[in-house]
């Protein structure tokens, strides 16, 4: 299920220790995949290591397992300096590599080949900010921000070869059917997709716990119609 990777932030903002949450994943109304999202804080709430966990399941493992895990190192204010992904996705694997350099508002990203070693891909890009994030970094940035519907932020936010101003839309106060119940939340629509950030068309909808702490609980993604919907719901939180 190539595009099997969803990107999103997590940590409380005033933790002290680290968390991780975990997340339920339906795809075509069947269980497809389990994720984890785990945030350890580095002298500060908001500089740390990230760290995202995505594995398929059931049915959909067995006909296409995916096994993908991504690191990102942050600054304080959540800010990028480096990680990267390994994807395990059928027959495919390979690792990206992230680079941020704020001295020279610069991002590099080198993609490989595990299998053959190979480089399939190097690029930089030119950040016209000091402080940049990755996805999950900028949605825990986001979610220090006063989340009220109506309101519409932008967030700097580059992948090491494309940097975009994100819009980030609050639209409407929802009650959330989870795993852990019906969740007063705050939904909001961030857009990454259609050549923002990422090229696949789709849409991509987060839903946070409204209270003060703001957790993502739930995450859609809505791609093309071959993939479809994919829905993350929080199932757990444990401290680290």
């Amino acid at each position: 299920m190539v595009g099997f990777r969803v990107l999103v932030g997590l940590a409380s903002l005033a933790a002290s220790a680290g968390t991780t949450l975990h997340y339920s994943v339906e795809w075509r109304l069947i269980e497809a995949g389990k994720v984890s999202l785990s945030w350890e804080p580095e002298g500060s709430p908001t500089a740390g290591v990230a760290q995202l966990k995505v594995a398929s399941s059931g049915m959909v493992a067995r006909l296409y397992k995916v096994e993908n895990s991504y690191y990102m190192r942050m600054s304080e204010g959540f800010c990028a300096l480096g990680g990267a992904m390994k994807i395990e996705e059928g027959a495919r694997l390979r690792e990206t590599v992230h680079t941020y350099d704020s001295a020279r508002n610069k991002g590099y990203y080198l993609e490989r080949d595990l299998t053959t070693n190979k480089i399939l891909k190097e690029a930089e890009v030119d950040l016209p900010v000091d402080c940049v994030h990755d996805v999950m970094g900028g949605l825990m940035a986001l979610r220090g921000k006063k989340l009220e519907p109506g309101t519409k932020f932008t967030i700097p936010i580059s992948d090491g070869k494309k940097f975009a101003h994100v819009d980030v839309a609050v639209q409407a106060k929802e009650i959330v059917e989870t795993p852990l119940g019906r969740i007063p939340a705050i939904r909001c629509e961030v857009f990454l997709l259609n050549n923002v950030v990422y090229g696949r068309k789709g849409r991509l909808l987060v839903w946070f716990a409204d209270d003060e702490r703001k957790l993502p609980v739930q995450i859609r993604v809505r791609l093309q119609l071959l993939i479809g919907t994919i829905t993350l719901q929080l199932t757990k939180e444990e401290k680290n």
